[in-house]
């Protein structure tokens, strides 16, 4: 089968969120795609297989499959919007998450996720100790995110990664204003849960992420920098319930996996 690399949330190699995307004819086992993406070891894989007008896209960690995730979304979309659908002008895909469509505009790619919801939670002394740092805010919906005083603090900071395990949420946020003019907010991005000590630009946090700060600064329309040390710029708007984040991708290789079903249903 075709595999793809794709750098998402970039448009330089070696920088954003790497991503492997597979276009099937049709599914292969679960156990066979989960083993597809403990190889490549990436924080995800995604695989889509044409399912009339649309693709069916699932995402997989190389630790287990994961409802939704934004960075690999683009990176599909990349593959397809290139390889696959050169004459589409949208692409929609059937997700865990429900139907989500991509539109492509030049070099960006513009995705229409589920917002997520800011529930405000108490500050606990188990998240100072996570972090190193107390935070001043903290807000929990599939991700917990915790809400830090500048930019310098997120990008210096320093988990324990033990401590970040014992919080909940699916991913743990840290996000700030920006320290510069050519952003609005700075996040990072932990997924111990996920094994993933840091992921490098999470499309799926900011749907958490954006909310927030549409509400604290008075914006509708953000641009959002993820400073970890690939780095990732995207570019997002709220509508009612629902996120446009658009991004850039580049590809990175293309190769083909030599590996047969029987092989895997043996142990």
């Amino acid at each position: 089968m075709k595999q793809y690399i794709v750098d998402a949330f970039t448009d330089k190699i070696f920088g954003g969120n790497q991503a492997a995307v597979c276009i099937l004819d049709k599914w292969i086992s679960d156990s066979l795609m989960q083993n597809i993406a403990k190889e490549n070891n990436f924080s995800e894989t995604a695989f889509a297989v044409k399912e009339g007008s649309l693709y069916h896209l699932r995402w997989f960690t190389p630790e287990s499959e994961i409802d939704f995730c934004g960075h690999a979304t683009l990176a599909t979309s990349f593959v397809l919007f290139n390889f696959y659908e050169k004459a589409a002008e949208k692409i929609t895909f059937k997700t865990q998450v429900g139907k989500l469509t991509v539109e492509k505009n030049d070099d960006l790619y513009r995705m229409d996720f589920p917002a997520y919801h800011c529930n405000k939670i108490q500050v606990t002394d188990k998240m100072e100790e996570a972090l190193g740092l107390r935070p001043q805010e903290a807000y929990i919906d599939r991700d917990l995110l915790l809400v830090l005083k500048n930019a310098d603090e997120v990008k210096n900071l320093s988990p324990v990664q033990s401590k970040l395990k014992e919080l909940k949420g699916l991913c743990i946020v840290v996000t700030a204003p920006s320290d510069n003019q050519s952003s609005d907010c700075v996040s990072r991005v932990f997924c111990p849960e996920l094994g993933l000590m840091e992921d490098p630009v999470t499309g799926s946090s900011h749907c958490m992420i954006v909310p927030y700060w549409c509400d604290r600064l008075k914006k509708e329309k953000l641009t959002c920098f993820q400073a970890s040390q690939r780095s990732g710029i995207l570019y997002a708007e709220r509508k009612k319930d629902r996120i446009i984040i658009s991004g850039k991708a580049v590809l990175f290789s293309k190769s083909e996996i030599f590996v047969e079903e029987k092989q895997n249903t043996d142990s």
